[in-house]
């Protein structure tokens, strides 16, 4: 059997819209971000949700220390801050606003639900990622819509279908 091609995984992958998260942590009194997709919840009882992190992300050293993340899945209308979280740049969170969620890491200003995690167990994703299974311990949502992300395109979700 022949060895799929990674970047024919990532435009087939692409093809599936998933939701865009910021994931924030405090670590050495510092808070640090990474834009993540690979976000899902995991179970109910107890509450938990997976990320998987890329090793190469600025903040991933500053997240795995910390223990504790919070994910913040942004509105429609927050490209911006999702492009800043992808970004290289050293103060991600110098022209975005936040307050600290009832655990310690950055909650977004605007974001479209927060959860507040403890990470319970890490696995290795491959060479370059981490799996991450957190139990929530606190969350809230808001209203509208949340920003996606499909087929290399940042998007809305549009008006809602019904039977």
């Amino acid at each position: 059997m022949s060895e799929v091609e990674a970047q024919e995984l990532r435009r087939v992958a692409g093809h599936f819209p998933t939701g865009v998260t910021v994931v924030t942590a405090t670590h050495g009194g510092r808070p640090c971000g990474m834009t993540v997709n690979s976000f899902a919840s995991v179970s109910l009882e107890p509450p938990l949700v997976l990320v998987c992190l890329a090793h190469a992300a600025r903040a991933y050293a500053c997240v795995d220390a910390a223990g504790r993340f919070a994910v913040n899945v942004l509105a429609e209308g927050q490209e911006a801050v999702a492009r800043a979280f992808a970004s290289k740049v050293e103060d991600k969170f110098a022209d975005v606003a936040y307050r600290t969620s009832p655990h310690g890491s950055p909650i977004l200003d605007g974001a479209h639900a927060w959860l507040d995690c403890e990470v319970v167990a890490r696995h290795p994703g491959g060479r370059t990622h981490t799996i991450y299974v957190a139990r929530v311990v606190a969350l809230a949502a808001g209203r509208g819509h949340p920003l996606v992300f499909h087929a290399g395109q940042y998007r809305g979700l549009g008006p809602a279908t019904t039977r």
